[in-house]
């Protein structure tokens, strides 16, 4: 299993960035533009314990996974989403939103994810893997958050 975490300071709101993770499927494509569908399979009262049906595009290629979520806290001035999801019975991933409200236009975003192999010949792929998309996140989602004032 290999995991990384980035941080970076979002110059908007908390509310602001957190509808691009807790809002409807237009807003999560914005940082997320690869998902192409995200419906609700089972709801729960505090959203922990939810199942969602996700459809992702990578190229011509489409694959779907349930997308379960582990961890929910929304409040006022901390919030945060866990989920978890298996891509193509080759890789369990988990990621984590944490947002931290530094002030009213300005927000601590920090990203977590965990990638293990379910097959013993991707373990090297995934341990020689950079962060670079995980930069990359982090990046479009302060572009895209800033973008909206």
């Amino acid at each position: 299993m290999k995991s990384w975490t980035k941080e970076i300071v979002i110059s908007a709101p908390i509310e602001q960035v957190w509808k691009y993770f807790d809002g409807n499927l237009e807003d999560m494509q914005k940082i997320m533009p690869q998902v192409v569908a995200h419906e609700p399979i089972k709801l729960t009262k505090d959203k922990i314990g939810s199942v969602y049906l996700q459809k992702y595009r990578e190229g011509k290629q489409l694959q779907e996974y349930e997308v379960k979520t582990l961890q929910y806290e929304n409040e006022p001035n901390f919030k945060k989403l866990k989920i978890e999801f298996n891509l193509a019975k080759m890789f369990e991933i988990t990621s984590q939103y944490e947002l931290r409200k530094i002030n009213g236009n300005t927000t601590l975003f920090k990203y977590m994810t965990t990638n293990l192999p379910l097959k013993w010949f991707l373990k090297p792929i995934v341990m020689l893997a950079s962060d670079k998309v995980v930069i990359q996140f982090v990046e479009r989602v302060k572009k895209v958050a800033e973008a909206q004032k």
